[in-house]
């Protein structure tokens, strides 16, 4: 998680410097509109803080409920198959993001060889982010999680 979080935090350092190095097309349209790259900047930044308020919380209540149950004196069967359970979605998460990060890298390379933007480029993102949940599926369909 740590490192998703500094790779997000080094992507929103270098938009900036990005936005900018394409102000000098804007003259032929070819350029980012800086009020749509404010915008998406802006829910990109609040949608990481709520993330990482929402794994904050997760921590701390699954912190919380291990410690209820050794308190509790739980036997250690069941005790084991509840704090299992969350090992078993982890083992699958990098592999998942793999499978988004490759499909949104393939759909924006391809909305780069098909400017100008338009309705046409959130068609190839939306097909290209399917297409990776659908290639998730099938692996996960294959090893048996």
């Amino acid at each position: 998680m740590k490192k998703i979080i500094v790779m997000c935090l080094g992507a929103i350092t270098i938009a900036p410097s990005t936005a900018i190095a394409q102000d000098s097309y804007s003259n032929q349209n070819h350029g980012l509109n800086m009020e749509v790259f404010n915008i998406t900047a802006t829910i990109f930044v609040v949608i990481l803080v709520m993330i990482f308020i929402l794994t904050i919380l997760k921590r701390m209540l699954e912190f919380r409920l291990k410690n209820k149950i050794a308190d509790k004196g739980i036997s250690e069967s069941i005790a084991s198959s509840i704090l299992q359970a969350e090992a078993k979605v982890d083992s699958t998460i990098n592999i998942k993001w793999f499978f988004l990060l490759a499909g949104m890298g393939a759909g924006l390379t391809i909305v780069n060889y098909t400017l100008p933007l338009g309705i046409h480029s959130m068609a190839i993102m939306s097909f290209s982010i399917a297409l990776s949940f659908l290639g998730y599926h099938y692996y996960l369909k294959r090893t048996g999680d």
